[in-house]
């Protein structure tokens, strides 16, 4: 379900807006896909900054885990 809200935008995005969407869509359309991409956008980049935390966490452990694995791969007296 939608609603009507009203915002007032300069002249200057207005026009960028038209440019863009020309006849294809409307401005409401235009503008409700460009901030649904932005929030997209937003919450991807908090997800990957929790994962990002999480890793350098846990990194110390997650490179020794690597290490060992390697060592089974090729030994060092091979």
């Amino acid at each position: 379900m939608k609603e009507k809200t009203s915002i007032t935008l300069s002249r200057e995005v207005l026009t960028g807006i038209d440019r863009i969407a020309g006849s294809r869509q409307s401005r409401s359309a235009f503008i409700e896909a460009v901030l649904l991409q932005y929030l997209r956008d937003r919450a991807r980049a908090q997800r990957d900054a929790r994962d990002i935390e999480i890793i350098n966490r846990h990194a110390e452990k997650l490179n020794r885990d690597a290490e060992d694995g390697l060592e089974y791969q090729a030994p060092e007296d091979w």
